[in-house]
């Protein structure tokens, strides 16, 4: 990878994590049990790294990877397509194949047993957004994962029928995850009802697969909704989130938090 270059993100601490081969940057910040915040697209831009204080102000140590994009970089319609593009022809992220998993979800395995090691408590807790939406649940192999969020899980992309239901794990993995669930274990999962990246059998799929153990929050952007989403909301926890007293997306906010306080600190 390139040179590591200034922090756009002063009050973090920006490192260089190097796991498999691969060298990323990884942002920093609090003190607690750990929570790995894995940015949506086009990349860790200013909103999520607002999205990571607001986890780690909650008694967390947030560390953010960068996965595609350039860090610091403002959201713009542009930058969105230019991530998309290079993200589907890099070889990190499966967005086309089914019952596949995406190769960096190893490294962020690797990146949560050390998060796990350095922070202590009883477990890790994670967040992935669009194209990372589901990698929290292909992170669960490892048993230190205990509070996984799938926010607007997108990937694989639904063209086809059978893909709508696909969760981007493999066979093994998914056997993996209904045995944790059985043992107690628990997946939140956020969209958008009107998301055509997030499709409602991919949500019932994970009701089919974890019955209660899969804790689904589901936004009403159908048309004439009473909050006035719009019909492509896509981002429910940064991008589309509306900052104001009884918003949905608020509540989502706060419903990630409390889960992962519920599921990382007991005494709370």
């Amino acid at each position: 990878m390139p040179p590591m270059q200034a922090n756009p993100y002063p009050d973090f601490t920006l490192e260089e994590r190097t796991y498999l081969g691969e060298t990323r940057q990884v942002f920093r910040q609090g003190a607690g049990p750990a929570v790995i915040v894995m940015h949506e697209v086009p990349g860790l831009y200013p909103g999520v790294a607002e999205f990571g204080r607001r986890v780690a102000a909650a008694g967390f140590t947030v560390y953010m990877p960068s996965v595609i994009g350039t860090p610091g970089r403002p959201f713009g319609a542009l930058y969105s397509l230019q991530s998309l593009a290079r993200a589907c022809v890099a070889r990190e992220f499966t967005v086309w194949a089914t019952r596949e998993r995406s190769p960096i979800i190893d490294w962020l395995r690797e990146l949560a047993r050390d998060a796990h090691q350095e922070c202590g408590g009883p477990g890790v807790g994670a967040v992935g957004m669009c194209l990372t939406g589901g990698f929290a649940l292909g992170m669960m192999v490892e048993e230190c994962l205990l509070a996984p969020v799938l926010s607007q899980p997108s990937l694989p992309f639904a063209l086809l029928p059978h893909q709508r239901r696909d969760l981007g794990v493999d066979d093994a993995t998914l056997a993996t995850i209904r045995s944790r669930a059985a043992r107690g274990a628990c997946v939140m999962g956020l969209r958008f009802t009107g998301d055509p990246l997030v499709p409602a059998a991919r949500f019932q799929r994970l009701r089919d697969e974890l019955g209660d153990a899969f804790i689904a929050v589901e936004i009403d952007s159908s048309f004439g909704n009473p909050h006035k989403i719009r019909r492509s909301a896509h981002s429910v926890l940064v991008y589309d989130l509306v900052d104001e007293p009884g918003h949905p997306t608020v509540a989502a906010r706060e419903q990630v938090i409390r889960f992962f306080q519920e599921r990382l600190l007991p005494a709370a």
